[in-house]
């Protein structure tokens, strides 16, 4: 059925034509728009059925614009076009306009002072939350500077949801939406000694970020575990991209021989790795073995479908809008989601045991 764009009469669509339409009263839906009070979930469905026959979420949203109201969730983020965090975006997006609210996107092209500066517009803005997403540095000026917008956020009636990165203190009013680093590191690590792999490169080391300092104490224990010595010169710095982890593969070819397993970092990096690997006519599983992190869906269509760490992408958007809007149903404001590995094609043991 098409959407009408405007009543009979030919004037914008109101409240009241909302509330006609749905069958409910006028206060009724000013309860969903303001989302402050609770309202079945079938009622809710109507109202916002009626609200996208009559395009009255679309003339709200441009009246959100004008600042005449601040029913907006800011996204701030990385690169919206690492899968990474597309898919986390789509989760924001999802959750964000199933709450009535319109998702504002805001890109900080890896840099920690922009990223700063963002959060400081969207206060300004009054944004009802603003979901920053990726790694922390590992700054004090940075940290203090995010513990200052958290309190002023929270004070204004906003809220700062740190998504996929550590909380900044438990006396600071902000809420963690994270998935476990850690532990996914630990497991995937664990499955490559428990292959009988024990010079593993790790490959996409990114210094300062609170992302690698987690999966780094994973690779590490995982180690202890096993009584295997982590090698620190397998421990390579690069970006978490297809051309790092094609760069950095070339570079580990032409040091060193007795590799028999990378741990790349993301699983753009292990693209990377395994376009360069088939460049240098190494075989995968065969002569090495690759896995990456995250899980997003390049990974199953490589060659060969990679073993990785899956990351609930999409679910931690939907957290983060959910808890940052007051959402929560069990009034938690910290939330940590599990990760597991998903074994594909592209491990097997090292050469020495394979035969």
């Amino acid at each position: 059925m098409p959407k009408k764009s405007s009543t009979e009469n030919g004037k914008r669509p109101t409240i009241r034509d909302v509330a006609a339409l749905a069958g409910v009263s006028v206060p009724t839906v000013s309860r969903v728009l303001a989302g402050n009070y609770p309202v079945a979930p079938a009622t809710r469905a109507k109202v916002l059925r009626a609200m996208r026959e009559l395009d009255y979420v679309v003339n709200a949203h441009a009246r959100a614009l004008a600042g005449a109201t601040t029913k907006t969730v800011a996204f701030v983020v990385d690169d919206v076009t690492g899968p990474f965090y597309a898919f986390i975006a789509r989760g924001v997006e999802q959750e964000a306009s199933s709450q009535g609210r319109l998702c504002l996107l805001c890109t900080t092209h890896g840099d920690p002072e922009r990223e700063l500066a963002v959060v400081e517009l969207m206060r300004e803005q009054h944004a009802e939350a603003v979901i920053v997403v990726g790694g922390a540095w590992d700054d004090p000026k940075y940290a203090e500077r995010m513990r200052y917008f958290a309190t002023v956020l929270d004070k204004s009636g906003s809220r700062l949801v740190l998504c996929g990165r550590p909380s900044l203190g438990e006396d600071v009013p902000a809420t963690v939406v994270h998935y476990d680093n850690e532990g996914g590191s630990y497991a995937m690590t664990a499955y490559l000694l428990s292959a009988g792999h024990r010079k593993i490169c790790y490959m996409g080391f990114g210094v300062g970020l609170s992302t690698t300092d987690e999966r780094m104490a994973g690779f590490r224990r995982a180690h202890a575990d096993y009584d295997v010595e982590v090698d620190e010169s397998l421990l390579i710095h690069g970006h978490f991209s297809k051309a790092s982890g094609r760069e950095m593969t070339r570079h580990l070819l032409a040091e060193r021989s007795d590799v028999t397993a990378i741990f790349a970092a993301t699983d753009m990096v292990a693209a990377g790795t395994l376009k360069a690997l088939r460049e240098a006519g190494v075989r995968v599983p065969e002569d090495m073995s690759v896995v990456g992190f995250d899980d997003i869906p390049l990974a199953s269509d490589l060659t060969p479908a990679l073993t990785t760490v899956h990351v609930p992408h999409e679910q931690l958007g939907k957290e983060a809008v959910r808890l940052g809007l007051g959402r929560s149903e069990t009034g938690d404001d910290q939330v940590v989601l599990g990760t597991h590995i998903v074994v594909r094609d592209s491990v097997a043991p090292p050469k020495h045991l394979s035969h």
